[in-house]
């Protein structure tokens, strides 16, 4: 699945580690997200797109750009 995260963290001029104390989850975890190599859970999703204010399909699209 395809994420925005990257691109909204640096709006808000945040590290990943900024990022990672407001979800409650670590760095690493942060950059899988970012990378591809992970997708978050439902619960982790919408915790994401409420730090952004966002609806999660704003933030998180499939593969196919669908």
């Amino acid at each position: 699945m395809k994420n925005r995260l990257k691109v909204l963290r640096a709006e808000h001029d945040w590290t990943q580690a900024d990022l990672a104390g407001r979800l409650d989850v670590t760095r690493q975890t942060v950059n899988a997200i970012e990378k591809g190599k992970y997708d978050p859970s439902l619960p982790l999703a919408f915790k994401i797109a409420g730090v952004f204010q966002m609806p999660i399909e704003q933030i998180f699209l499939p593969e196919d750009g669908a």
